[in-house]
């Protein structure tokens, strides 16, 4: 039924009814802003600097409205402080999302989001990559180094090269070294006055054969083969220190210095060792990799009230914890012991908005969860005994010096110093450690930071494996503490530093701002350590995108999934990589030879990990099998947002933001490859 037409006399009796103070009102609504008027038109502010916002509310006429009000607010996780009157203090490198608001008495406030660079400060040092230290005459090697700030921030400089002994050995304006004649050099890269050096020499036997072992391999996509070059001198005797240039093709694949080759695609490669005058080939045949399986949904709790966020298994297997978001105040208990039907039994309210993590001790006695958004701003976490796993019992709460949030959660026990819970500051970005030994009076045990401006510090995730913390450090990348291990002295009560991996976000996420306009938050996730990879995960949301997650509507991640080998602990580095072909990296769970994840918008996936990793593992066919979790039901109907999974006897308890839980199994073998 079409609904009537207000007539113009109806309009104006109206009008009169509702009074002089409502007219009043629609006229001041009338006046409200046009538009903001906000400087400096330069918005790029230096780490360790400042930056003073100023705006001005202009009406329609374009006249400055006198009465107007303005404030600023940071949005996001941003690298800075912003106060109030716009001044901006820029404690980390990336986008600086400032929230601009203009009240007007009695119209609509105007609001405009503005972003500012963060930019890193000067060249303190740099870093050389590794190259190979001795070379034939002319051999030619690619140098490659990087100019990094005080606070470790990677600058876009150009690095520039010098010789100490240009006849012996030049380095290109490309940065490519050529060895001339033996002897040996200093080479020098600086920015400013910032300098590193590394010394190479040229070898005087020129290399009369060169040959590889092995002579030819067979393997399947993924597979990582290790290459051997031997150089023989004119006499037949071996050459010994030099490194060849390795290449390949045709096909898709990776090599790296040392000869470590890994194909991407089913087919034949050919693998090349030049070293100066010389070179040599051997074939490769690759073969499809088939790990893909099914994925079937055995049972789910759809959720319509709250958004979903994290889920927890108690170690009997039969219990679940899910927390809630977007004005979540509680954490729901399900009995899962039979998964085909699971369901919601008992739940534990709170005063939060958002409960985003929640864990058990491995003996499954205790349960903490933590609180974000309390309306009295007392945040922190809860702890709760499970003499019934289905009903836990709130005990205590620990809200010292972490009122501000606390985003996540980590309970683990060593037996020398019992159970402690490794815990994320929203407000400081510290990690915060709390004995939990007698779980109704936690206590505070140790404190760490890193060493930047509190602004630009933010702690996101943290996983504990054998006496050793690995924490994500948003713009600080991943950061290794001993907490009980033993090979820096650490403890509980006393953390200390094992190492640090961090990489150029913003050089790697360039696309999101090509993507979805100015403005993005990006930082390091996630990470779990399994064998002698660490599984870091990055987050990553434009501008828009940020806003729809927060308000309740689809959106759209990005992210990549780094895998840090950390056989040698104070030194990890990148060997490999995930990037899901249409969203993002939340979190991850690894079993066995398996990676579960929550890819976000890309929904559940699972891929296979097993041996040794190189390269991009999306391209090597290591997926085994891919779910959209979402349902028409569900908190936001129809759109996939996985956050990650708990695997627990066979089934992965798989977490979705926008619909509730789904309890998945993996098929038992492969499927077949599908014949054209």
């Amino acid at each position: 039924m079409t609904a009537p037409r207000v007539r113009p006399v109806t309009a104006l009796l109206l009008s009169l009814a509702i009074g002089p103070a409502a007219s009043l009102a629609a006229q001041n609504q009338a006046a409200g802003p046009a538009r903001l008027e906000i400087t400096p038109a330069r918005r790029e502010v230096v780490v360790g600097d400042s930056l003073q916002l100023a705006a001005r509310a202009l009406d329609a006429s374009g006249k400055a409205i006198t009465d107007a009000t303005i404030l600023f607010k940071p949005e996001g996780l941003a690298a800075a402080s912003v106060d109030s009157t716009g001044l901006v203090r820029a404690g980390g490198v990336g986008d600086i999302l400032v929230i601009v608001t203009a009240l007007v008495p009695g119209a609509k406030p105007m609001l405009e989001t503005v972003v500012l660079k963060a930019v890193p400060s000067a060249a303190k040092r740099i870093e050389i990559d590794a190259h190979p230290a001795r070379l034939v005459p002319g051999q030619r090697v690619p140098l490659a180094a990087r100019a990094l700030s005080a606070e470790g921030d990677a600058r876009a400089d150009t690095v520039h090269w010098t010789s100490s002994a240009p006849g012996v050995a030049r380095v290109t304006r490309a940065g490519v070294l050529e060895a001339l004649k033996p002897g040996r050099a200093t080479l020098t890269a600086s920015d400013g006055g910032a300098r590193a050096t590394t010394v190479i020499t040229v070898a005087g036997a020129v290399p009369a054969s060169l040959a590889i072992e092995p002579a030819a391999a067979t393997v399947r996509q993924g597979d990582v083969l290790r290459f051997h070059a031997v150089a023989r001198d004119a006499a037949g005797k071996p050459i010994e220190g030099v490194i060849p240039a390795w290449s390949f093709g045709p096909g898709q694949g990776e090599i790296d210095a040392d000869g470590a080759f890994v194909a991407y695609e089913p087919g034949t490669y050919s693998v090349t060792a030049t070293l100066g005058p010389r070179s040599a080939g051997v074939p490769v045949t690759v073969a499809r990799r088939e790990v893909r399986r099914s994925a079937e949904v055995v049972g789910s709790v759809i959720r319509t009230a709250f958004a979903t966020s994290e889920v927890w298994v108690h170690p009997n297997g039969k219990v679940a914890y899910l927390g809630t978001a977007i004005t979540g105040d509680r954490l729901y208990t399900l009995d899962v012991s039979n998964p085909e039907k699971p369901w919601i039994v008992d739940s534990v309210m709170v005063n939060a908005r958002h409960i985003n993590d929640a864990m058990t001790d491995q003996a499954g006695k205790v349960l903490v969860f933590t609180r974000e958004g309390a309306s009295d701003r007392r945040n922190g976490i809860v702890i709760a005994t499970l003499e019934d796993p289905l009903h836990p019992k709130k005990v205590a709460e620990f809200t010292d010096g972490v009122t501000a949030g606390v985003h996540s959660a980590f309970v683990y026990t060593q037996a020398k110093y019992g159970t402690h819970v490794y815990l994320t500051n929203d407000g400081t970005g510290a990690l915060h450690i709390v004995d939990i030994n007698d779980p109704a009076h936690p206590k505070l045990a140790a404190t760490w930071k890193t060493p930047r401006a509190d602004a630009g510090r933010y702690l996101h995730d943290v996983d504990v494996r054998d006496g050793l913390l690995y924490a994500s450090y948003w713009h600080d990348g991943l950061v290794i503490l001993d907490i009980g291990k033993g090979i820096k002295g650490g403890s509980p009560s006393n953390p200390q530093l094992v190492s640090q991996f961090k990489y150029d976000l913003d050089s790697l996420y360039r696309q999101v701002e090509e993507n979805s306009g100015p403005g993005y938050v990006r930082g390091t996730h996630t990470a779990w350590r399994h064998g002698r990879y660490v599984f870091v995960g990055d987050e990553v949301f434009g501008l828009d995108a940020l806003s729809a997650l927060r308000d309740g509507k689809p959106s759209r991640a990005y992210g990549r999934l780094h895998v840090v080998d950390v056989s040698d602990i104070e030194h990890p580095r990148e060997v490999a990589w995930y990037e899901p072909e249409y969203g993002g990296v939340h979190n991850v769970w690894v079993a066995g030879d398996t990676l579960y994840m929550g890819a976000y918008n890309a929904g559940f996936r699972a891929f296979d990990v097993s041996g040794e990793l190189r390269g991009d593992l999306r391209a090597q066919g290591r997926e085994i099998t891919s779910l959209a979790t979402s349902d028409p039901r569900g908190f936001i109907p129809n759109a996939p947002m996985t956050w990650g999974t708990v695997v627990k006897d066979g089934i992965a308890y798989v977490n979705d933001f926008n619909s509730g839980l789904y309890l998945v199994r993996l098929g038992d073998k492969p499927r077949e490859p599908m014949v054209p």
